[in-house]
């Protein structure tokens, strides 16, 4: 939920009277959490660096969104920030905040701007934010000698400038320009007139593909338990916590589980999967066929 004007205010002078951190204070702070996970120590490296969050979200309100929102997508990349800062770099936390806190806002921006998403990769994040000061300049630069830079001359121009792809300028320049409009919109004044969501071609998945994938799917599952079953209860627990769980565990860990060196377990885990791949290639040929 967004922050209304009175909670932004109110957070921006608790930001302002936040004390300032001088290095080693921050030091100690970082390795508080980092090591002991000591959240009294992360409120106050957070709470310290909140004005520089709060000043960087000021810089992206020309975009149109709510300055409550920025505050809170500076806040979520100030809180990664702090989150994956180490100490040990000898980096200054604000140093290395800056990045997260800029990421975040112009993640937000980007998703916002449009429905459609307007980019994702690293050029068409910095055409977003640069192109039209860029361009702006440009035009300023070529008034002053008296000349007129002509729409290919001038795309040309901020690709160098900005050092992406012409094509990538084209795009967003198109982009930049739109605005978006409904799906069920017709396609003239007619009455009857087609909607363009109708022009859509359905990429979906048919019903007998889907009950195809669903009966390949169900029967590779069989295949895996019964391969599984093949292995004796120490192998299958290592396969089992090496790849079926969200999180695999270590060799290093298991070896210390199961009282054996890493090595040992890497050589039960790989006589566990020669054991199943034997048990698989056995039940078609389609199945020796991929893992020939």
């Amino acid at each position: 939920m967004a922050l209304d004007a009175p909670q932004d205010m109110s957070l921006s002078r608790v930001a302002m009277k936040a004390e300032l951190l001088d290095a080693e204070t921050e030091l100690k702070l970082a390795y508080a959490w980092r090591d002991q996970r000591d959240e009294e120590a992360l409120h106050r490296l957070i709470t310290a660096y909140m004005r520089l969050a709060i000043s960087m979200a000021s810089k992206f309100r020309r975009y149109g969104a709510p300055m409550g929102d920025l505050i809170q997508e500076a806040s979520l990349g100030l809180m990664k920030a702090a989150d994956k800062f180490d100490p040990d770099r000898g980096v200054r936390f604000s140093t290395y905040a800056v990045w997260w806190i800029k990421a975040s806002i112009q993640d937000y921006v980007m998703r916002n701007w449009s429905m459609v998403r307007t980019g994702s990769t690293s050029s068409q994040k910095s055409l977003f934010f640069n192109m039209r000061r860029v361009q702006a300049r440009l035009e300023r630069e070529a008034l002053a000698r008296g000349e007129e830079l002509d729409r290919h001359q001038m795309r040309q121009t901020i690709a160098t400038e900005i050092g992406v792809p012409l094509h990538d300028v084209e795009m967003m320049e198109g982009r930049l320009s739109g605005s978006d409009f409904s799906l069920n919109a017709t396609q003239s004044t007619e009455d009857e007139g087609r909607e363009w969501i109708d022009t859509i071609v359905d990429d979906g998945e048919h019903a007998s593909e889907i009950v195809e994938n669903e009966h390949d799917t169900e029967t590779l599952r069989s295949w895996l338990v019964e391969a599984l079953s093949s292995l004796n209860e120490r192998e299958r627990f290592i396969v089992t916590e090496r790849k079926l769980k969200d999180e695999s565990r270590t060799l290093e860990s298991l070896g210390n589980e199961l009282g054996l060196s890493k090595e040992r377990v890497r050589q039960l885990e790989a006589a566990a999967f020669q054991k199943m791949r034997k048990r698989l290639e056995g039940q078609s040929k389609e199945v020796q066929a991929f893992l020939a």
